[in-house]
């Protein structure tokens, strides 16, 4: 990851004042995070040369950041915000559809002009590379997080999968679908859109059709897996590993253990690669504590103990059709000239996924972000458009940005804020200085106070996330400042 410090431009009015230059060929980027064109609109002023940044996509990628730290950090001690722990949608379940719809808008702004398309096309792949290869470091087991200074994994036990794997396999579909995928038409007209766009979209339905043609499709055998019992005594300490047995054999489940989702990756990546701590372990079967993690219940299932990622590879493709639906919303940023235009394609874009989403749910397809079902990306991009929507119009068109100024500057340099902050990656090497005891560091000393004040465990919890949350946006205000923009 290259830090890239971004040329200081001079200007008539503002003097000497930084600003970083916005240059389209140079924003081809796996994650969002630099500067971001604003395409021809009615709002430039005659005889105006530099290119506007879109505020809102600054400020939505932002606010993205901010709820992923959160649900994360907050989750635990309030488990109505963390991730549902199998159907159903939560606050948390809305945040990485947020992340890829973003990717999408952006792409579409980064790649709407590619004279070298085989160039263009090798830039795409190299990032979207390194992405995943960054993901692999931080979210394969490498980095054992907070509360654990140590590091290292085996790379029999370590996952290919994850967040970060994601963002690179969606962002490389949609750059290379809008690199290779729109024609040349002049867009004038609503038929013309559509006629420019209409390859990509097949391309998501083919993605989607051979989503619920796997997951219902898909036969599922009866499988086991491993688990490792400790057992120990005086004379003869051992870890004993045994073999549970799950019962399937069948078509068309989308519950925990007989999915096609968790049976694609068994086969393909191998059990020990996949995440060790799914999120169904806080289902009601699973947990006594739930919705939260806790000890098994009497009787629990045997997989309960089983892994599953909820980052795979059939979700993952599925999840890629987000960004396709950002794709959708860049399109219409460009191409539309007007405020009212644009706001009224997102608000028929945004309902009519939103309505779809709900139809698919009262048909038999639940909301799942383990399994990502084609309900859930639905409903998720409809909500996006309409955050997009709602924040378009407060900061770029009534121009109301102090507010929320300080998710603009973490959505400047939201791939470092996630980096550090998101993958604990700077708790964790602020906890490796303490006084006598590990237990006695800064970051826990913090939390500890906050939770003292509040006299409550998760009210202290909650401020010292918000602490975190502020931490991050001044540390990405003086980034902004010194005109320092990191990307891969």
């Amino acid at each position: 990851m290259d830090a890239t410090v971004v040329a200081v431009a001079s200007d008539g009015d503002d003097g000497d004042r930084r600003r970083p230059l916005l240059d389209t060929g140079e924003e081809i980027l796996p994650y969002p995070v630099s500067p971001l064109p604003q395409p021809p609109g009615a709002d430039a002023k005659p005889g105006q040369q530099k290119p506007q940044r879109v505020a809102s996509l600054d400020v939505f990628r932002g606010l993205t950041v901010a709820m992923m730290i959160l649900v994360d950090d907050a989750g635990g001690a309030w488990p109505g915000i963390n991730h549902a722990p199998w159907l159903g949608v939560t606050v948390a379940d809305f945040v990485m559809p947020a992340f890829l719809f973003i990717i999408g808008v952006s792409a579409a702004l980064v790649f709407k002009k590619t004279p070298n398309k085989i160039a263009t096309s090798k830039k795409a792949a190299c990032r979207a590379i390194k992405l995943f290869i960054l993901g692999v470091i931080l979210q394969g087991g490498y980095i054992h997080g907070r509360h654990k200074l140590t590091y290292g994994v085996d790379l029999d036990q370590i996952r290919w999968l994850g967040v970060l794997q994601r963002i690179a396999i969606g962002y490389f579909l949609a750059a290379i679908s809008e690199i290779w995928l729109v024609n040349n038409t002049s867009v004038d007209s609503p038929v013309s859109f559509v006629k420019k766009y209409f390859m990509e979209w097949i391309m998501a339905i083919i993605i989607s059709a051979l989503y619920i043609g796997l997951v219902f499709g898909l036969y599922v055998p009866n499988w086991e897996f491993k688990v490792q019992t400790s057992s120990s005594t005086f004379s003869n300490p051992s870890n004993d590993v045994g073999f549970k047995t799950i019962q399937c054999g069948l078509t068309g489940s989308l519950g925990p253990p007989c999915n096609a989702v968790g049976f694609v990756d068994r086969v393909l990546l191998g059990e020990s690669h996949l995440y060790k701590n799914p999120v169904y372990k806080r289902t009601k079967e699973c947990s006594i504590n739930s919705p939260d993690y806790g000890p098994l219940p009497p009787n629990a299932p045997d997989w309960c103990l089983a892994p599953f990622d909820p980052e795979g590879l059939l979700s993952t493709l599925m999840a890629a059709v987000s960004c396709f639906v950002g794709l959708h919303f860049g399109h219409v940023l460009i191409h539309c000239k007007t405020h009212s235009q644009r706001m009224m394609s997102w608000l028929l874009a945004s309902t009519v996924l939103t309505v779809s989403g709900f139809l698919l749910q009262l048909l038999g397809m639940p909301f799942s972000k383990p399994l990502y079902t084609v309900s859930y990306m639905l409903l998720t991009g409809g909500v996006s458009g309409f955050v997009l929507l709602l924040l378009y119009c407060i900061v770029d068109v009534i121009h109301i940005k102090k507010p929320l100024i300080l998710f603009q500057w973490m959505g400047m340099n939201a791939l470092i804020v996630y980096v550090l902050a998101a993958c604990e990656l700077f708790p964790t090497l602020i906890q490796g200085f303490y006084w006598r005891s590990p237990e006695n560091n800064l970051v826990d000393a913090t939390e500890s106070l906050l939770q003292a004040i509040f006299h409550s465990k998760r009210w202290g919890t909650l401020a010292f996330v918000l602490v975190e949350i502020i931490f991050w946006c001044l540390a990405a205000c003086f980034l902004h400042i010194k005109g320092v923009y990191l990307k891969l």
